[in-house]
């Protein structure tokens, strides 16, 4: 009874609850490189942290809700810039410490350098 007709009974009530959803992320390979582009509109530079341990990237952002002013209430409440945090794992393949990272216009875009392919040089090997 909680969904009608594609609604959450919710929408018509005024429910101050926001849906909670990970940011949405592209994953793009090329032949030198990995470039993530991941949606967080709402965020400043400054709120996004990048980490990498252990072969594992992880993009985290917190916000604080501003508070309401005394006699006021949502009636309303779409807006979820509280936090998010998602983690991948990298391939073996990556140069980890020339990871860049830019934010613009709400896509944080990571550029992931590949390791150039290492392939076994050509020798001559003798007969003993």
């Amino acid at each position: 009874m909680n969904e009608f007709f594609g609604h959450d009974i919710g929408q018509f009530l005024g429910s101050d609850q926001a849906h909670q959803s990970s940011p949405r992320v592209n994953i793009i390979e090329r032949g030198n490189e990995h470039e993530l582009q991941l949606l967080a509109p709402g965020f400043s530079k400054s709120e996004l942290k990048l980490k990498v341990e252990d072969d594992l990237l992880t993009i985290s952002a917190e916000k604080e809700h501003p508070a309401l002013k005394e006699n006021e209430r949502y009636t309303r409440r779409e807006f979820s810039l509280g936090s998010f945090k998602r983690s991948f794992r990298l391939p073996e393949n990556v140069k980890v410490e020339e990871i860049k990272a830019a934010y613009e216009n709400g896509v944080l875009t990571l550029h992931i350098p590949k390791v150039a392919e290492q392939r076994p040089q050509p020798r001559s090997i003798e007969i003993a």
